[in-house]
């Protein structure tokens, strides 16, 4: 089987679909017997392009069953505040206010009256599959001897054992460890300037809201090989 993990998007879906669009090419081109997609989640926020990044994801999942998408932080974020508004969540701080733009709304949170006002038109503005998209995200994949996650695993509890708040929050204990994992553990969350590629773990996030880079890695039989696409930095 091939497998293709694609980092963090945050609402960049002009990396998303040039990324897409290569790795189909790839295996067009390859006809590799069996192949997975796999999206390590945060596809909403800080971007503009969330409401694009949503509709384009949620129709090739619907189309596809071999694209998998995670479920990442930001991901279940937006759907707390869309469930419970608050001017505290990782939406309201971190870039909600990006994806709400992207639906044509402007959230504002400088009082109560304010928020709850953004917040109403917010929920009328996102279509429904765009929101059981999100709700139906699982929280990691696993084929052969990788798990794929968004944030990564807590050292030393089994791997069907991780409870889905450090599958997508997780850092320091995480990166901190150095011993092997029961399998070699595939995520993003943590945006560095280049891929981590450390023998228990593979960091895939280099931060494409803010440097423009994409980060992609296709794994077949024991090779390992960086895709990457470029454009634009910043929000």
């Amino acid at each position: 089987m091939r497998i293709y993990a694609v980092g963090d998007i945050h609402g960049r879906f002009d990396l998303l679909g040039e990324m897409h669009e290569r790795i189909m090419g790839e295996i067009s081109r390859d006809r590799p017997g069996d192949w997975r997609i796999i999206y390590l989640g945060d596809y909403v926020d800080r971007g503009p392009q969330t409401n694009q990044v949503l509709e384009f994801l949620s129709e090739a999942t619907e189309a596809e069953s071999r694209i998998i998408t995670l479920a990442g932080n930001h991901d279940t974020g937006m759907i707390d505040f869309l469930e419970a508004p608050g001017p505290d969540g990782i939406f309201a701080r971190h870039g909600g206010d990006t994806t709400a733009r992207s639906y044509g709304v402007k959230l504002k949170f400088t009082t109560p009256r304010a928020l709850l006002d953004g917040h109403a038109k917010l929920v009328r503005a996102i279509p429904e599959k765009h929101l059981a998209f999100l709700r139906g995200l699982p929280f990691s994949a696993s084929f052969g001897d990788l798990f794929f996650c968004h944030a990564g695993i807590r050292p030393g509890v089994p791997l069907e054992e991780q409870t889905n708040d450090d599958l997508t929050w997780i850092r320091g204990e995480f990166h901190d460890f150095l011993g092997l994992h029961p399998k070699l553990i595939i995520h993003g969350h943590t945006p560095k300037l280049a891929p981590e590629i450390w023998p228990n773990r593979v960091n895939l996030d280099t931060g494409a809201v803010n440097t423009g880079v994409l980060s992609c890695m296709r794994f077949e039989d024991t090779q390992k090989l960086l895709l990457q696409v470029s454009g634009r930095g910043g929000s």
